[in-house]
């Protein structure tokens, strides 16, 4: 798929688990488990999915995935597993130099976002990514330095900080990347984080982040107990979702375990999705 010039590659990372009443909020089980079946501790399979913009001049990386480097308590704890996927090896796959990568645009700094930011070798933590610029929003990397009890556990600080201190990671105030990105900004799921909007005259793709992290998750009152602030992202999605289905954008799902992208329909019950791609379109 080509937007803008820029040749998109999906990129997985590994996959890992949540807690299925967790990730649905106040949505019975007996709905969301018909999409998401859990296992015998009510975790769900999820994805953690990236997406590469390839032109002559830029190769824009957007989050970073889970990373590696994790003790076994963690593993044992999110279920990660990179039996199927690696950034590594989907790198290798795509042709794909780390040392070429201009730029990374982070949506937040949660651990399953940003762990491939950085790589521990000889006792330090070093970015993955060493001639790339990193982006985040200001007051979200301000937020992360000083989270609540809530959400501290999501903010691995080894997985940001060495960015800051190698002087490549570029905070943002301003909402418009380039003449084809745009990010969009948005409060429900954490503070500042930013979607990415890439779009022509002809295609538009959302990179939705936490905003709208699975298709099972499109509906309106599908919303994740992990957000912050619950109905701000139930009047987020209210904003995005009519302009998903007028202008036919294709939102793409970071961690959906069963599919990439969909497209919106809106109906006398409310926002669904319309088609599901396990690979983006031509």
């Amino acid at each position: 798929m080509t937007i803008g010039g820029y040749e998109l590659k999906v990129i997985e990372t590994g996959s890992f688990a949540l807690d299925g009443g967790a990730m649905f909020g106040v949505v019975p089980k007996p709905l969301w488990q018909k999409t998401n079946p859990p296992d015998e501790t009510n975790r769900i399979a999820l994805n953690a999915r990236n997406l590469l913009l390839n032109s002559s001049s830029q190769n824009i990386l957007i989050d970073t995935g889970i990373g590696g480097y994790w003790d076994e308590k963690f593993i044992k704890i999110y279920g990660v597993d990179y039996s199927e996927y690696t950034q590594k090896k989907s790198f290798e796959q795509n042709g794909i130099d780390p040392e070429k990568i201009t730029d990374v645009i982070l949506t937040h700094l949660h651990f399953d976002h940003t762990g491939g930011s950085t790589y521990f070798k000889n006792d330090k933590w070093l970015p993955t990514f060493p001639n790339a610029t990193y982006h985040v929003q200001k007051k979200h990397f301000e937020w992360a330095l000083n989270p609540s009890e809530r959400d501290k556990a999501s903010f691995i600080k080894e997985r940001f900080m060495p960015l800051m201190n190698e002087g490549i990671l570029k905070l943002w105030e301003e909402k418009t990347f380039n003449d084809y990105i745009e990010l969009i900004e948005v409060n429900g799921h954490t503070f500042h984080q930013q979607l990415v909007k890439i779009s022509d005259t002809t295609n538009t793709l959302l990179y939705c982040g936490d905003l709208i992290p699975t298709s099972s998750h499109i509906p309106i009152p599908y919303v994740m107990g992990y957000d912050l602030q619950p109905l701000v992202t139930v009047n987020e999605k209210k904003e995005i979702l009519p302009r998903a289905v007028e202008e036919n954008w294709l939102l793409f799902f970071e961690h959906d375990a069963f599919g990439v992208a969909a497209t919106v329909a809106k109906t006398d019950r409310g926002f669904s999705m319309k088609e599901k791609f396990s690979v983006l379109p031509k």
